[in-house]
């Protein structure tokens, strides 16, 4: 078993046929194959690769080819502080510098063969350049942008909005709470004052005050003592209390006062403003009419 499998390990590169037709022959018996270990000789044809190298290599100018070759470059601050031109190649930060390093010293060398050569290195001011993108689509772009930058200004100037909003309520319920506790204690005072408890009438002041505003700094300001205006307004509706009923009744006095009397104007026979039409009259009906319709 052991002569089949190496027999069969070693034959495996061939085919099934092949295997066959060699078992029917009786080709194949135990011990024939033989292992070597010599490994595979390499062949190293220099004629060959030299020859290789004349047919694809072309013979062309520097300024054709570009090719800038250099060694390793040091960096003088690491080799001013440590000895160590090795580049630990695990490092990404000393790889990453030393392919800058390398690119850089390169194109200061290429530089000086190209001003030699009269190779401008500088785009020209008059240089055009035709767009990898169409007209229509960098258009497309630039309405994107703009939309999305109008988008962004939209929603600040709407959060300074609810800001001011925000704090506009917030002055207004200062405010309201200011003038509630103002109100309550003038309520409070007044109380006291009704029921004989302070004798003091310093909440009337704090009233007028509070009412005046910012009217403080006029010339034309003065100090009003005695009722607010709303006090005012309602002694001259109301009056100061004593008899309502029948205080518009006629008594012998005013029925034999006859002075204010005017028979000219009681009568509509006095001097009038205007002629007929001062007259206050009330319209007939079709002028009542006309005058609706043209109002409408």
């Amino acid at each position: 078993s052991d002569s089949s499998s190496d027999s069969g390990s070693e034959d495996s590169s061939l085919s099934d046929s092949e295997l066959q037709e060699a078992f029917s022959k009786g080709a194949l018996k135990p011990g024939l194959n033989v292992v070597l270990e010599e490994g595979p000789k390499r062949r190293n044809d220099v004629n060959g690769l030299k020859q290789c190298l004349s047919e694809f290599k072309q013979q062309l100018a520097w300024v054709e080819r570009l090719d800038v070759t250099l060694g390793q470059v040091v960096d003088p601050i690491s080799q001013s502080a440590s000895n160590k031109d090795a580049v630990d190649p695990e490092n990404d930060f000393q790889r990453e510098m030393s392919f800058y390093r390398q690119a850089q010293a390169a194109v200061l060398e290429a530089l000086p063969r190209l001003r030699k050569l009269q190779v401008p290195t500088r785009r020209p001011d008059d240089y055009f350049a035709e767009m990898a993108k169409s007209d229509q689509q960098m258009q497309k772009i630039r309405q994107k942008l703009k939309s999305k930058q109008e988008a962004m200004e939209r929603s600040e100037r709407a959060k300074q909005l609810r800001a001011m909003r925000k704090y506009g309520k917030k002055v207004q319920n200062e405010i309201l709470q200011r003038r509630q506790k103002e109100k309550k204690n003038m309520l409070n005072a007044v109380k006291k004052y009704q029921k004989g408890l302070s004798d003091k009438l310093d909440f009337l002041d704090e009233e007028q005050t509070s009412s005046q505003g910012n009217k403080k700094g006029s010339a034309n300001q003065q100090i009003k003592k005695g009722p607010n205006a709303k006090r005012r307004y309602k002694n001259q509706k109301f009056g100061f209390g004593g008899k309502k009923k029948g205080s518009k009744w006629n008594t012998k006095e005013s029925f034999n006062d006859v002075s204010s009397f005017r028979s000219k104007v009681a009568h509509n026979k006095g001097p009038r403003k205007g002629g007929k039409k001062a007259l206050n009259k009330r319209p007939g009906k079709r002028a009542r009419q006309k005058m609706k319709s043209r109002a409408r």
